[in-house]
Order: C-alpha cells, then sequence, then structure tokens
C-alpha cells in the first residue's frame, strides 16, 4: 500500500452489532488513501473477530489489542501508530458518508492554517436509520476558543480530521478525565492562537445514539465538564473571562437535556434553573437552548417524541462526552 493520506483511529469497545457498518463505510469512501487503526479497548465480545476479517481482506486495516482504559487511551494507542499527517477520529458504532475524507483532506491540503476539519452530522438510531435530529456544527462565536468553551461544535468524537503535528503542540488526549476530553483537546488547540477550524455544511458523518450497557451519570459529567472549563480558563484568563456565565449556563443547559433524555425530569428542571441562574441570555440568543427550556417545561411530551424519534426501547445511555444533541 502507498502512504497513506490519513489515519483513521477507530476505539472499539464491544460494538460487534455497528462494527461492520463502520468499517464498510471507510471502505467506501471517496478517498481511498487511508488506513485504519481498530483499538480493540478489552472487548468481550465478537469485535476482534470482525476486525480481523477487515484486517485479512484489506491490508489498510490493521488492529491494536489492549486491555480495557477507556476511551482516551484508546484513541492515543492509535494515534501513536498513525504513519500519516492527518488523523481522523472514528468511534466503532458510527459511520462516515463517502466524501468524508476526501473532502476533509482537500480542506487541509488547500490552506496550512487549517488544523481542524469537521462537518455538520445526522444522528442515526440504533437500527442504523436517520432520525430527524441533526448537528449543524455552527459555532456559537467567531473566536474558536470561546466558541468551544461555550458549546462544542464539534459535537461528538467521530466527526474531526486534524493535522498529526497538533498532538506534538499541545498533547494527547487526557486520560483522567471521564467524559469532556474532546471538548478539553480542542480548547487546548484554540488556546494556541495558530490553527482555524473549517466546517463542512454538508452533513458528511453519522452519529448514532444507541441502547447501552452504560448509563447517564449527569453527576460525573459535570465535574469533567467543569474541570475542562477551569483548566481553559487558567491558560486564557483575560480572554475568557466575560465568557465564563455563558460557558456555564451552556453546560447546564445540555446536562439538563441529557438528565431529560435519560428520564430524570427532577434533575433536568434542577440543572435548567442553573443555567438560567448563569446567564438567561442564551435562551433568546440560542435556539436549541430555548427548544431545550420549551422540552423540560413539557417533560413528559417531548420524552415521549425523543423516545419515537430514536426508536428505544430502554434509557438512551451512550455516554455523549460533551456532544449537543
Amino acid at each position: 500500500m502507498s502512504a497513506p493520506r490519513v489515519s483513521v483511529v477507530i476505539p472499539a469497545y464491544n460494538v460487534c452489532a455497528y462494527l461492520e457498518e463502520t468499517l464498510l463505510s471507510l471502505q467506501h469512501q471517496s478517498l481511498q488513501a487511508f488506513e485504519a487503526i481498530v483499538v480493540d479497548d478489552g472487548s468481550t465480545d465478537s469485535t476482534a473477530e470482525i476486525v480481523q476479517q477487515f484486517c485479512q481482506r484489506d491490508s489498510r486495516f490493521r488492529v491494536l489489542t489492549q486491555p480495557n482504559r477507556g476511551l482516551s487511551s484508546a484513541r492515543n494507542a492509535g494515534i501513536r501508530q498513525a504513519q500519516a499527517d492527518y488523523i481522523a477520529m472514528l468511534d466503532g458504532d458510527d459511520r462516515y458518508e463517502p466524501d468524508k475524507l476526501a473532502n476533509h483532506v482537500n480542506w487541509l491540503d488547500g490552506d496550512p492554517q487549517i488544523g481542524v476539519v469537521y462537518s455538520a452530522s445526522k444522528i442515526i438510531r440504533d437500527d442504523g436509520q436517520v432520525s430527524w435530529m441533526s448537528l449543524s456544527g455552527k459555532p456559537i462565536a467567531s473566536d474558536p476558543l470561546v466558541a468551544l468553551l461555550c458549546k462544542n461544535f464539534i459535537g461528538h468524537g467521530s466527526n474531526a480530521v486534524f493535522r498529526k503535528v497538533l498532538i506534538q503542540q499541545v498533547g494527547e488526549f487526557d486520560e483522567t478525565l471521564r467524559s469532556s476530553e474532546d471538548i478539553d483537546f480542542w480548547l487546548r488547540v484554540a488556546a494556541t492562537g495558530q490553527w482555524q477550524f473549517q466546517r463542512e455544511p454538508r452533513a458528511l458523518c453519522c452519529y448514532r445514539v444507541r441502547p447501552s450497557g452504560l448509563s447517564f451519570n449527569v453527576a460525573q459529567m459535570l465535574r469533567s465538564h467543569e474541570q475542562v472549563i477551569q483548566s481553559a480558563y487558567q491558560r486564557s484568563q483575560e480572554s475568557l473571562e466575560p465568557w465564563l456565565p455563558t460557558a456555564y449556563a451552556h453546560m447546564y443547559r445540555f446536562l439538563s437535556r441529557l438528565a431529560l433524555t435519560g428520564g430524570d425530569t427532577q434533575q433536568a428542571r434542577q440543572l435548567m434553573q442553573q443555567a438560567w441562574s448563569a446567564d438567561p441570555s442564551i435562551f433568546y440568543q440560542d435556539p436549541r437552548s430555548l427548544l431545550t427550556l420549551i422540552a423540560v417545561q413539557f417533560a413528559p411530551l417531548a420524552q415521549h417524541i425523543i423516545q419515537r424519534s430514536l426508536d428505544r426501547r430502554s434509557t438512551i445511555a451512550k455516554t455523549i462526552q460533551g456532544k449537543d444533541l
């Protein structure tokens, strides 16, 4: 195989029901000069067997195995083995549209100031069908550091393609964080002031929300996200201090939506009250925040709509880790 243009890192933990679809979406890419590094993070199902089948048929695929250490550790392990100058992230239950890699590589090739490329995303159900929900990826401010502090406009961990040199510059994903580790990484990149974040408006990524053996731990996510906000503030106090109330308001609003999705109406309302206290302006400046406020006020109906949209029979429990549905 010729030298790959992009290294696709795929952390995988017990995703045998989805992994074949994920890997097939890579084989169907219009840009074929890639390598796929699947990191089996201690799976106990048939994840490893599925990867091996692809490795035997296609030399662009290889697998790394490690004891279960978590998402950040798996990503870091794959990135360390990457041969290409560009890194693409793809979780083992998500998938790419056929032009995802070609589009993002073209952006990076065309402008050396672009460090990160991402796209709008489709939300897909557990069965792979596209739902009516989507992620636009539009930042709420022109300064990427401010925008990321308030909302993770990249959206989820399968969306970005970035230059490998960023790892050398700002370090790896923080393995001590239990969630929000992707936001932390992008904030560190933005804090350098050297790199542009390029948004592709077409939805080139499919992010799956699925039932799982995990469950929402909103309190844990709150602790991790607060840690990320405070770390970003310590790096850039002068520029970020005026935005802290807004950042906390968006954090509480986002966690309120997760609590509502998970069925805890009381917690959702408490978090929404905290969001309102931190900065009520987000509810008339950001349509998604206003929709969340309305959804919490009409919780039973909102939960029914969400359940029908995602065709779920149990609490949606994918640890979204900073993604903004």
